[in-house]
């Protein structure tokens, strides 16, 4: 009874002082000299989607979480779900993340690091903490590259729609995956996001995934990214291969003694 009534008090109190928006009250981003929204910052998701783009109990290293996926069902083609499900058996040492590959596009998004964005009136540059990778998103009409090229990242030609930051992602390789819990694409991915300045600190970010080697159809991710705000704040270094390289000398060392 007494808890009750102690969170009943701070639930009021928590309303009470919540502040109330202004009815139909739109958030005006502030514009880069070129009159764009200005998306420029450090940015960072707070969700378990690296490890799983779905819902997902808590496993032995990964926090539950709930999915990213529009309807949390993914479109799977029968032969392609049962590999995703040999996927998913083999994880821990199948997924080509834990090799130290790049994550791909837009697995690199929401793996857990921060990354920067930057802004000109002919490109926007995405500079990721995870793998010191680095993205060069074409605003300036031109178009992709003839030709399927094999990119770990794909290419990526951008355009403003209204407010929002559309880009189109082609000529993917077949070796990255969506998540640690197996979901996988192959290299006819095509990947059009979606960026748009909700508020001063947040971005929401929107996926649309299509592949008709492996899906039925297309699907959609969405979520918030987040402003960076520490004082100070900037990206550091985490290169992944360096790192499992580094642990591989070591065991190989400790072998030779």
């Amino acid at each position: 009874m007494r808890c009750r009534l102690i969170c009943s008090i701070i639930a009021s109190a928590v309303v009470s002082t919540a502040p109330i928006p202004a009815a139909g009250q739109v958030f005006t981003p502030p514009r880069t000299p070129d009159e764009k929204p200005n998306l420029q910052g450090i940015w960072q998701v707070l969700n378990s989607a690296a490890w799983d783009i779905q819902d997902h109990p808590a496993r032995l290293g990964v926090p539950a979480g709930q999915g990213v996926v529009e309807g949390n069902e993914i479109p799977y083609q029968p032969a392609a779900l049962a590999k995703k499900r040999e996927n998913f058996e083999n994880r821990l040492n199948a997924d080509p993340d834990t090799k130290g590959y790049l994550p791909g596009v837009p697995r690199i998004t929401y793996v857990p690091f921060p990354f920067q964005i930057f802004q000109t009136p002919d490109y926007v540059t995405i500079v990721y903490e995870y793998a010191r990778a680095v993205r060069t998103i074409y605003t300036n009409g031109s178009k992709h590259p003839a030709g399927h090229i094999d990119f770990w990242m794909g290419d990526s030609r951008g355009r403003w729609e209204g407010d929002t930051l559309v880009v189109d992602v082609i000529h993917f390789d077949d070796q990255t995956w969506f998540d640690r819990a197996g979901n996988f694409h192959s290299d006819a991915l095509h990947v059009i996001e979606r960026y748009t300045l909700i508020g001063p600190d947040h971005i929401n970010y929107e996926v649309t995934i299509e592949d008709p080697k492996v899906f039925t159809s297309p699907w959609k991710m969405s979520m918030p990214l987040y402003r960076r705000k520490e004082p100070n704040v900037r990206l550091l270094e985490y290169e992944a291969g360096l790192l499992l390289a580094e642990e591989q000398q070591k065991e190989r060392d400790q072998k030779a003694k």
